[in-house]
């Protein structure tokens, strides 16, 4: 039993520090720095696109916020028994810092705060989105630790080399007598790393454009989380028989592959921002209207041979 425990994966003995009257939450700070990181990553990757140093994080001022009231929402309404249930506290949905933000209603939510940031911007939302997707599973990879310092969305027992070890006070009923559980949010945080792997490498390979990059990350998700979802014991509700999150699972996967192969084979788009607005910022003409920033989208195209010599022009 001993050998057992030692190679178990431990839980951490606290997940809040208090600075004077001030709490500091490790969810919270996992949370943020899985925003920073996306954000950094986001920003190498739209200006490598032809975007303006500045605009991801202009976008992220609409879409974060968004994204955390959609995440809760989403959990709250899947996960109802806390708040709603026998002994429920309605007054603990709002408290986020407890854990609790469902991928899916933050990625819509997001979705409409980042639409709003990009039309505001001129910019094409499937740019943005192909440009945070990598981003986007690291940021997710790293919220998970959260839920290791919160000791929640654990999976079965497990007699495993890396079982969790979970305190008595977190194990849900019936389980009280179980001591390791499957590490779920450990198998999720290496599997949204390789994903994000994946897709930077299909983008560089396929030159990924039209949102397909940013589908290539939901199946990818949808994959691992289908299986992932499986192994929880927490509470949740059911439609067909099937966690509500694996059923999600299943139908957004479908939906991203069957875009992925509408969308195949067209060039990726290059943006002209700065440039295109410092020229028509210069010019007697206004901007053209249907582009309010400046901003002119071109697509490239696999490069072509080089033109006889006689007909290459050197320019001055």
């Amino acid at each position: 039993m001993t050998a057992d425990l030692l190679a178990a994966i431990p839980s951490p003995a606290q997940g809040v520090w208090h600075i004077g009257p001030f709490p500091l939450r490790a969810y919270a700070l996992c949370i943020i720095a899985g925003i920073v990181l996306a954000a950094w990553i986001a920003e190498k990757r739209f200006v490598a696109r032809g975007g303006a140093p500045g605009d991801v994080l202009d976008i992220a001022v609409w879409a974060v916020p968004f994204g955390i009231v959609g995440g809760r929402v989403y959990h709250v309404i899947t996960t109802p028994e806390p708040y709603w249930g026998e002994n429920g506290d309605p007054v603990r949905a709002l408290f986020i810092w407890e854990g609790g933000l469902g991928i899916w209603g933050a990625i819509a939510l997001g979705g409409v705060g980042a639409w709003i940031a990009c039309r505001r911007r001129g910019i094409p939302l499937p740019v943005f989105a192909d440009a945070l997707a990598p981003g986007l599973l690291v940021a997710q990879a790293v919220g998970r630790l959260g839920n290791w310092f919160n000791q929640e969305l654990f999976g079965r027992p497990t007699d495993l080399p890396w079982g969790l070890e979970i305190a008595p006070r977190f194990r849900p009923a019936g389980f009280e007598q179980f001591a390791t559980f499957h590490p779920t949010f450990l198998y999720e945080l290496l599997w949204n790393l390789a994903a994000a792997a994946v897709v930077v490498w299909a983008d560089r390979r396929f030159q990924l454009s039209h949102g397909r990059a940013f589908a290539l990350y939901v199946a990818l998700y949808c994959l691992g989380r289908g299986w992932i979802e499986m192994l929880r014991i927490d509470t949740a509700e059911q439609f067909l028989g099937l966690r509500l999150n694996v059923f999600t699972a299943v139908v957004v996967g479908l939906c991203a592959v069957a875009y992925l192969v509408v969308q195949r084979g067209k060039p990726r788009e290059h943006l002209d921002r700065g440039t295109a607005a410092t020229a028509a910022g210069s010019a007697d003409d206004p901007a053209d209207p249907a582009d309010p920033d400046g901003t002119s989208v071109n697509t490239v195209s696999e490069p072509t041979a080089d033109p006889p010599a006689a007909e290459k022009r050197t320019e001055p």
